[in-house]
C-alpha cells in the first residue's frame, strides 16, 4: 500500500462489524457503544437483519454494524446468508468477532472462518466475569500468538468495561495488513486448496480471500461455485467439509489445551439449574408454571396498580367535560371526544400496567438464559409436528408482539418450515389481546379470571401445535432440520438490557393508543354516529348498525349475534386492543375497566342475553382470528405472496368462527 493510500485510509471513516454466535453478548456491546435502544434477548435469533450505528475514538469516526448471530459462515439460514454477504461485499473494513468466554471452544469456529477471510479481526472476550466464577483461566498471550497475532480484547457488555481498549484497537489494526494463514490442514486439502486456488487465478486473477474461495469450493458451497464458475471435477472428487470441520476442530481442541486452564474446576451453576429445567419430563410442566407464575402477577400486580389509572382517567374525562361544556362546545364534538376520544383511547391506556407486568416477567427470563431453554425443551414436542424447536422461538415472541416473532422465523433455514411457522404464530396471544382477556375474565369470571386468561394462552398453544401437526399430515413431509441451539450461561438479568426491552414495549403500545387505536376510535364514533342523512344521535340507524346486522347471522352460532360485538370485532383488525375500545364507545362508558364501568357493561350485555359461556367464545374469537394490519403487513411482506397471505387470513377467520361456535354451543349444553 502506497503512502498516499495509506493517508487516505487513515482520514476516511472506519466500518466495523459485529460478528458472533448467537448469546455471546454482541448485541448489548453494540448498544454499549452505540448506545441504541435496540432489543436484546438471550436466545438465537433475534437479530435477524444488520442494524447499523455510529461512534466515534479520539475524533476518528466509527460506522458500526450488528450483524446477526450466527455459528458459521455457511449459507443456510437468512442469518447467515445476511452475515456473509455484508463481510464479503467489502462492506466491513474491521470484524469485531464477540466470543463468550466462557465458551471458548464452540465459538473459536467462527473466528477461524473469519480468519481465512483475510480481514482484519479483532477477538473480543466477552463474559469474562463468568469465566472467573468457574475458576477457569485463559493465558491473553498464548490465545493471540495461536490466531495469528489477533489482537484479543477482554470485554464486558454488560459492565461496560474494555471498550476504549477494543476501540483503540479497531483503530490501530485497520490499518495493518492481516496475517497469514492460521490454520494448516492436511497435507492432502492443502494440496487441493493449492490445486483450486491455481485454477481459480487463472479464470479470476488475483481475488481478495482467494484461499478462502477455494475451501469453499470443496465444501461444495453453492453461493461461491455460482459467482465463480470454475471447472474442478479433475480436482475436487468429493465434498470435504467435514474432513475441513473435523481439522478446524483439531485445531480449536490445542489452542484450548494451550490457553483455557481449570475448565472443569468447578461445577456450573447452569448445570445444576438445568437438570430440572430441560429435563425431559418436568421441563414442560415447569415451563407451564412459569408462565403461571407470569400471568399470576400480571393480574394481582397489574390490578392493583391500575386502580389510580382508572381514577385519572375519570378525573380528566369529568375536567374535560366539565370544561367543554362550559365554552359551550357542540355536543356533537362532545361526544366525539368525551365518548369517543378519551374513552376508547383512554380505555386501553388503564391496562398499561398489567402490559407493564407481563413485559418485565418476560424481559426477565429473556435476559436470564432461561427462554432458550424453552426452544430445547418443546424440541421433541415439536418434532412431532414435523417442526424442530427452533421453530419454537418466533411463537414465545408471538406472547409480546406478531411482528417480531414473524421476522424472527428467517432464523429457520427451509422456506416450507418458515411459511408453517408464520402460519402458526398467530395464535399465540400476543400483548394486544390481554386487555381483552382481562376485561371479561374480570367481569364474567371474576373468581376465575387467572385461570381464564391463562386457559386462552394455553389454547392457542395447543391449537398452534395441532394446526402445524395437520399440515404435516397434509404434506406427507417430514423436517430436514434438527435443532442446534446454544444453551446460554444463566445470568442475573442485566438492569439495562431489562429496561430498555419494557420501555420499547411500553413505547409501541403507547404509541398504537395515539396512533392506531386513537384514529380507530375516531373513525368508530363517526360510523356510529352518522347515516345516509348525516350526523345521528340513534346509533341503531348508523352505518355501524348496518354493517353488524349484516353479520350478525354469521356469527349468531357462536354466541356473537349482537351487531355491537360483530363491529367490534371488524374493529379489531386495526389493533386487537381496539375490540376494547370499541366496546367502550359502542356502549358510552367512560372508563370501561374501572368497577363501574365493568358494572355497564355487563349490565348492557346481559340485556342481549351475552352472559358467560358468550364472553368465552368471544375471547376465543379473538384468539383465534385474523391479527392485526401490522402483523399482516409483516407476513405478506416476509412470504412475498398476497395469495399466501389471504390464504392464511381466510383459514384463521373460518378456524376462529368454528373455535367460538364449539365453545358457545358445547358450552351452552353443559352450563
Amino acid at each position: 500500500m502506497s503512502e498516499k493510500e495509506k493517508i487516505v485510509k487513515s482520514e476516511r471513516p472506519i466500518t466495523v462489524g459485529f460478528v458472533g454466535n448467537p448469546n455471546c453478548g454482541k448485541t448489548t456491546l453494540f448498544n454499549a457503544f452505540t448506545g441504541a435502544k435496540l432489543k436484546v434477548a438471550n436466545w438465537p435469533g433475534v437479530t435477524v437483519e444488520r442494524v447499523e450505528g455510529e461512534t466515534s475514538y479520539q475524533g476518528r469516526q466509527i460506522k458500526v454494524i450488528d450483524l446477526p448471530g450466527i455459528y458459521s459462515l455457511s449459507s443456510y439460514s437468512i442469518e447467515e446468508k445476511v452475515s456473509r454477504k455484508c463481510i464479503e461485499d467489502g462492506e466491513v473494513d474491521v470484524i469485531i468477532n464477540v466470543v463468550d468466554a466462557s465458551s471458548l471452544e464452540r465459538n473459536l469456529y467462527l473466528t477461524l472462518q473469519l480468519l481465512e477471510l483475510k480481514k482484519p479481526v479483532i477477538l473480543a472476550l466477552n463474559m469474562m466475569d463468568i469465566v472467573e466464577e468457574r475458576g477457569m483461566e485463559i493465558d491473553l498471550h498464548r490465545l493471540p500468538e495461536m490466531l495469528g497475532n489477533i489482537p484479543v480484547v477482554p470485554v464486558s457488555a454488560r459492565k461496560r468495561t474494555g471498550l476504549d481498549v477494543l476501540m483503540h484497537a479497531v483503530v490501530h489494526h485497520y490499518e495493518e495488513e492481516p496475517q497469514g494463514v492460521v490454520v494448516r490442514y492436511s497435507n492432502e486439502l492443502e494440496t487441493i486448496i493449492e490445486k483450486v486456488e491455481i485454477v481459480l487465478r487463472a479464470r479470476y486473477g488475483e481475488m481478495d480471500n482467494m484461499r478462502w474461495h477455494a475451501i469453499k469450493m470443496m465444501e461444495y458451497d453453492e453461493e461461491v461455485e455460482n459467482d465463480h464458475p470454475v471447472d474442478l471435477t479433475n480436482i475436487i472428487d468429493k465434498n470435504y467439509e467435514k474432513q475441513i470441520i473435523n481439522e478446524k476442530y483439531d485445531y480449536i481442541e490445542e489452542v484450548i489445551q494451550e490457553c483455557l486452564f481449570h475448565k472443569n474446576a468447578k461445577a456450573a451453576f447452569t448445570d445444576k439449574i438445568d437438570t430440572w429445567l430441560t429435563h425431559r419430563v418436568w421441563g414442560v410442566p415447569i415451563f407451564l408454571g412459569i408462565m403461571a407464575l407470569v400471568f399470576f402477577l400480571t393480574f394481582t400486580v397489574g390490578d392493583f396498580l391500575k386502580g389510580y389509572f382508572e381514577a385519572g382517567l375519570d378525573a380528566f374525562s369529568a375536567v374535560v367535560l366539565n370544561a367543554m361544556q362550559s365554552a359551550h362546545v357542540w355536543d356533537w364534538l362532545i361526544s366525539l371526544v368525551v365518548d369517543g376520544i378519551i374513552a376508547g383511547v383512554g380505555g386501553i391506556l388503564t391496562f398499561l400496567p398489567n402490559i407493564f407486568i407481563l413485559f418485565l416477567a418476560l424481559a426477565f427470563l429473556e435476559d436470564s438464559g432461561y427462554m432458550s431453554r424453552v426452544a430445547y425443551v418443546m424440541n421433541e414436542i415439536m418434532g412431532m409436528v414435523g417442526l424442530s424447536g427452533k421453530a419454537f422461538l418466533p411463537m414465545l415472541l408471538g406472547f409480546g408482539c406478531t411482528v417480531p416473532a414473524v421476522m424472527a422465523t428467517r432464523a429457520l433455514e427451509s422456506e416450507k418450515d418458515r411459511r408453517r411457522t408464520i402460519l402458526i404464530t398467530p395464535f399465540m396471544s400476543c400483548s394486544a389481546r390481554l386487555p381483552i382477556y382481562v376485561l371479561f375474565a374480570e367481569i364474567f369470571f371474576p373468581d376465575k379470571a387467572l385461570v381464564v386468561a391463562y386457559s386462552l394462552y394455553l389454547i392457542g398453544l395447543a391449537v398452534a401445535i395441532l394446526v402445524a401437526l395437520v399440515v404435516q399430515k397434509l404434506s406427507e413431509e417430514e423436517s430436514g432440520n434438527a435443532l442446534l441451539i446454544e444453551l446460554p450461561e444463566y445470568k442475573v438479568p442485566n438492569a439495562r438490557t431489562v429496561a430498555i426491552y419494557v420501555w420499547d414495549k411500553v413505547k409501541d403500545y403507547l404509541s398504537k393508543a395515539g396512533t392506531t387505536i386513537f384514529i380507530a376510535t375516531i373513525i368508530l364514533w363517526f360510523v356510529l354516529n352518522s347515516n345516509f342523512q348525516g350526523l345521528t344521535t340513534d346509533v341503531s340507524t348508523s352505518f355501524g348498525a348496518m354493517l353488524g346486522h349484516a353479520l350478525v347471522p354469521i356469527l349468531k352460532p357462536a354466541g356473537l349475534g349482537s351487531w355491537q360485538i360483530a363491529v367490534a370485532l371488524i374493529s379489531g383488525l386495526s389493533a386487537k386492543e381496539v375490540v376494547v375500545s370499541s366496546f367502550a364507545v359502542l356502549y358510552e362508558i367512560s372508563n370501561i375497566n374501572s368497577e363501574a364501568g365493568m358494572g355497564t357493561l355487563m349490565q348492557s350485555l346481559a340485556a342481549q342475553g351475552f352472559g358467560a359461556v358468550n364472553a368465552y367464545a368471544l375471547m376465543i374469537f379473538c384468539l383465534l382470528y385474523s391479527p392485526c394490519i401490522a402483523a399482516v403487513a409483516t407476513i405478506k411482506r416476509e412470504t412475498h405472496s398476497i395469495k399466501w397471505t389471504a390464504g392464511m387470513l381466510a383459514f384463521q377467520m373460518i378456524l376462529a368462527w368454528v373455535g367460538a361456535v364449539l365453545v358457545y354451543q358445547i358450552g351452552s349444553l353443559i352450563f
